[in-house]
């Protein structure tokens, strides 16, 4: 009989002893802003590490791309910057030959605010990360019902000048127009948003009954290079580049803030 390895018993003695079933109890996170705040009593040694790699990062990160005119955020139900993103969608329509009825930026796309002054690629960057591309699509209007249904349930997501939705606190839609006219079930609308939008993701599953959709793939159409084309073509023009409270989303009963 050939004898078992003390080893191996070992390591067969502890593996069973780890078979011990454990369930998460729960889970919590934490976020720690790192901004200007840190600046006031630099880390030496950190900044002299830094030193090479911050002057490519800052050559990459600094140019600016245009103007802002105040400090813009995403808010449910209605924020100033997730209008902004929706409406700068639509504006883009002409560079691919469309003409959207309505633009749709989620807010979970919005990942940081947008601030007051010069407006530099890296805030960009910072408020659009991902590989998101600009897409079009076209809905029924009863699937544009269901999507503003999915809107109101999430609390409100960013959408242009052109939609009017009264919600309830308890995340019901009451009313929904597009260009002053109330949603026709029986109508087709098109809409711009973004790619990953129309897999149904972020609970806009209504999004997935697009039809003739135009997606490019190119990492040109990415909607950071969108959002820094539109501030560069504001920009030309001298203008800062502005949004507003306006009712696009609102609470029933519930008076408008500016933000």
């Amino acid at each position: 009989m050939k004898s078992f390895p003390v080893a191996l018993l070992a390591t067969v003695l502890l593996a069973s002893a780890c078979k011990t079933h454990y369930e998460v109890a729960s889970i919590q996170r934490t976020r720690i802003v790192v901004d200007s705040r840190y600046d006031g009593q630099p880390d030496q040694k950190a900044a002299e590490f830094l030193k090479p790699y911050k002057h490519v990062v800052d050559s990459v990160m600094g140019p600016v791309v245009g103007r802002s005119a105040k400090y813009m955020t995403a808010q449910r139900p209605e924020g100033t910057l997730s209008n902004l993103l929706s409406d700068i969608l639509v504006w883009a329509g002409k560079d691919y030959g469309e003409k959207p009825d309505f633009g749709l930026y989620n807010m979970g796309g919005v990942r940081a605010d947008l601030p007051k002054g010069d407006v530099t690629y890296g805030d960009v960057l910072d408020i659009a990360p991902f590989e998101n591309k600009i897409a079009f699509g076209t809905m029924t209007g009863a699937a544009v019902l269901e999507l503003f249904a999915q809107i109101a349930s999430t609390g409100g997501e960013g959408v242009s000048s052109s939609v009017r939705m009264v919600i309830t606190k308890g995340g019901q839609l009451v009313s929904a127009t597009i260009n002053g006219e109330p949603v026709d079930p029986a109508k087709s609308y098109r809409l711009t948003t973004i790619d990953y939008l129309l897999g149904g993701t972020d609970k806009l599953e209504a999004l997935k009954k697009c039809t003739n959709v135009n997606a490019p793939k190119d990492a040109s159409n990415n909607s950071r290079f969108v959002i820094m084309n539109y501030f560069r073509e504001m920009q030309k023009q001298g203008k800062e580049v502005d949004a507003k409270i306006e009712g696009r989303v609102t609470i029933a009963g519930s008076a408008l803030n500016d933000k």
